[in-house]
């Protein structure tokens, strides 16, 4: 049996495609259910999301306007990355929550077939969500979904990998940009999880994570007029969801609620809107031939 002493870990933030510290200098200790310290993770601040959702507003148009058949490969190569690393992350979710490596890998095989689900869906929603209108006159009439822009997320404190995907994923596979607070208690898979993302071919914002207090970051964000929707899943505390929601209604975001549940569908569709475009069918038409 050896008796080295284990390395423990000091996680980073995910932010713009790299991994900085907190700008505060500050991290606490990530601890599984009985007590043991197993890992050192940045403790985010205000600027830190300040930065985050800078990165992930420059990314998030030249994200959008990537091809839906790109986007779906990056998705899928992330899985591809998820699968080979699976032994690490069954690992993390086991000792931070306390469950059984067969459960811990379940919930690991969970998430990497999430990614492949929504890497499926990029080319497929906008057909689904959109598509021609009939009207009256000699026009073609066409409703499009678009990203939403900027996303902040507050992921489940419980579910701290599952869920977290889950969030992220139809996020960004319709064209957004998310900046994600990762579970409190619980953050070392989905801190991991930038580690995939940049071996990904993923553009550098398009995913930022952070870890930290929720109470702390969360109003920065919510508040933010740079962030267009603000998913709250991860909000136990019912007060503290509400004060967010006040703060989100002061820019006009999408809020999506706490407990909310939803299809693959409603998932994709929380963070689109629609343009629709009146197009004449041409002169002829407009004379009553035939376009």
């Amino acid at each position: 049996m050896s008796d080295r002493l284990r390395v423990k870990k000091t996680y980073k933030l995910y932010v713009g495609g790299k991994f900085p510290r907190s700008e505060s200098g500050r991290s606490y200790a990530v601890s599984s259910p009985d007590g043991t310290e197993l890992a050192n993770a940045a403790l985010a601040s205000r600027k830190d999301g300040r930065d985050a959702v800078a990165a992930a507003r420059k990314a998030q148009r030249p994200w959008a306007g990537q091809t839906a058949y790109l986007r779906g490969q990056i998705l899928y190569r992330a899985a591809e990355m998820l699968e080979g690393r699976a032994g690490q992350f069954a690992e993390e979710v086991a000792e931070t929550g306390g469950v059984e490596p067969g459960a811990a890998l379940a919930v690991v095989e969970a998430a990497i077939d999430r990614l492949v689900h929504f890497a499926g869906w990029t080319d497929k929603y906008t057909s689904v969500l959109g598509g021609a209108n009939p009207v009256a006159g000699p026009y073609f009439n066409h409703t499009t979904p678009e990203p939403l822009g900027v996303i902040a997320v507050v992921a489940p404190q419980d579910d701290p990998f599952l869920g977290f995907v889950e969030a992220v994923a139809p996020a960004i596979a319709t064209g957004n940009t998310v900046v994600v607070l990762a579970s409190e208690s619980k953050p070392l898979p989905a801190l991991s999880f930038g580690e995939v993302l940049a071996t990904s071919d993923l553009p550098g914002g398009v995913v930022n994570i952070l870890s930290g207090k929720a109470a702390e970051v969360a109003p920065h964000l919510a508040a933010h007029a740079d962030v267009n929707g603000l998913d709250l899943s991860g909000v136990a505390d019912a007060d503290l969801a509400a004060s967010l929601e006040a703060a989100a209604a002061e820019t006009l975001k999408v809020v999506r609620r706490p407990g909310k549940p939803g299809t693959s569908l409603d998932l994709l569709r929380q963070w689109t809107e629609y343009k629709t475009v009146w197009h004449p069918a041409g002169m002829a038409a407009a004379a009553g031939g035939a376009y």
